[in-house]
C-alpha cells in the first residue's frame, strides 16, 4: 500500500490559493498570486526539498497540472527532473491532454480512484497544489501526511486548505522548523480520533444549569 503525502503552501489564515505567481490561479479575484516569492531563500527551499524527499511519484489535479506541465519539464535541475521522470497521476477528465512524459490520467469519483491507487505497491504519492484533491481526500480520510509551510502573513480571501468537509482528525507533529523569515514548516503524521473533555468541575456544572435555567425561564416569560 502506498502512503500519500502533502507538502502544502498556507497563509496564516490557511490559503493556499497561487502561492507561485500572478497568473498562475487568479479564479475568483484572487489578488496576491506570487505570496511565497518574498519569503523564499535557500534554508525554504532545502526545507521543501526535505519534504518532497526523493522517492515518490506525483498525485495532481488538473489545473496543477498543467501549470507544472507547462515549467517544470523545461527547467534543467534537480526538481525539474525529478517531476519529469516520476510518474504523475492525473485527476481530470478524459479530454484533457496529458503531454508530459509518464503522465496517467484517472477518471471518476476522485477518492475512490486514488483509493485503488493507493491500495497498489508503489511509491509515496506526493501532492502538490491541487487544493480540490486534497479537499475530497481529507473528506475520505485518505491523506496519512501532511507538510504545510506556513507565511507569516494574512491573505483574507482565496482556496483554503482545509475546508468544512474534512473528515475529523487528530494530527500529530513529527517535526518542525522555522526559517530565518518567519516560514514555519510542520510534517504531521495522520492519528487517532477527535478527543474531547471539559474544563468544568463539578460545582461549576452545576452553577452552568442554572444559569441554563434561569436562561429559558427568561424566555419563556419573554
Amino acid at each position: 500500500m502506498r502512503t500519500i503525502r502533502t507538502a502544502t503552501f498556507v497563509s496564516l489564515d490557511g490559503v493556499m490559493q497561487a502561492p507561485g505567481g500572478p497568473e498562475e490561479d487568479p479564479r475568483g479575484g484572487f489578488r496576491f498570486g506570487g505570496w511565497v516569492f518574498p519569503f523564499w531563500d535557500d534554508a525554504l527551499g532545502g526545507l521543501m526539498d526535505g519534504a518532497m524527499g526523493e522517492d515518490y511519484d506525483l498525485l495532481l489535479g488538473r489545473r496543477t497540472y498543467e501549470i507544472f506541465a507547462a515549467f517544470w519539464p523545461h527547467q534543467d535541475d534537480d526538481i525539474g527532473r525529478a517531476f519529469t521522470a516520476a510518474n504523475k497521476y492525473v485527476v481530470a477528465s478524459p479530454g484533457t491532454p496529458t503531454p508530459w512524459a509518464n503522465s496517467h490520467r484517472l477518471e471518476g469519483d476522485v477518492a475512490e480512484a486514488v483509493r485503488a491507487l493507493k491500495a497498489t505497491e508503489g511509491r509515496d504519492l506526493l501532492i502538490q497544489g491541487s487544493s480540490e484533491v486534497i479537499h475530497a481526500l481529507l473528506a475520505a480520510d485518505l491523506i496519512d501526511q501532511m507538510t504545510v509551510l506556513t507565511f507569516p502573513l494574512v491573505l483574507g480571501e482565496g482556496k483554503r486548505l482545509f475546508d468544512s468537509g474534512s473528515h475529523p482528525r487528530v494530527w500529530s507533529p513529527v517535526a518542525t522548523e522555522v526559517t530565518g523569515k518567519g516560514v514555519v514548516v510542520t510534517t504531521y503524521r495522520r492519528d487517532g480520533e477527535v478527543p474531547t473533555g471539559s474544563f468544568m468541575d463539578e460545582a461549576t456544572s452545576d452553577a452552568r444549569q442554572a444559569r441554563l435555567e434561569r436562561q429559558a425561564q427568561a424566555n419563556d416569560e419573554a
